[in-house]
């Protein structure tokens, strides 16, 4: 079982308790089905906006164990309010270009 960190919008914490983020990572459902059932073993908010912290609590997971790290949905999607960030692809590219190609890291969770 692969370990996963997840990444969440700031403005979204006090309306979401990531529920759906874990159940889908925990059944390898949505984004997760190409790393099959994972353990969330960190759930951190970006850091508010323009999302610069995530880039270091995204290496944050990784250096306390996990093997992947995905942007929860609120992130790309705009759930559960219906608006996506804005800085959404500035935020994964920096992301990806920190942890390298050895670590996954997925634009979204379901």
């Amino acid at each position: 079982m692969k370990k996963i960190g997840i990444i969440r919008c700031m403005q979204t914490e006090d309306i979401c308790p990531g529920t759906t983020d874990f159940s889908f990572a925990a059944q390898g459902k949505g984004a997760f089905e190409g790393l099959g059932p994972c353990e969330v073993i960190g759930f951190v908010s970006c850091g508010g906006c323009p999302g610069k912290r995530a880039v270091a609590r995204a290496k944050m997971l990784v250096d306390r164990g996990a093997e992947a790290v995905a942007l929860a949905s609120c992130i790309c999607k705009g759930n559960p309010i219906n608006f996506p960030c804005p800085h959404h692809e500035t935020m994964l590219a920096a992301i990806r270009t920190k942890l390298g190609e050895s670590v996954p890291v997925l634009d979204h969770t379901h």
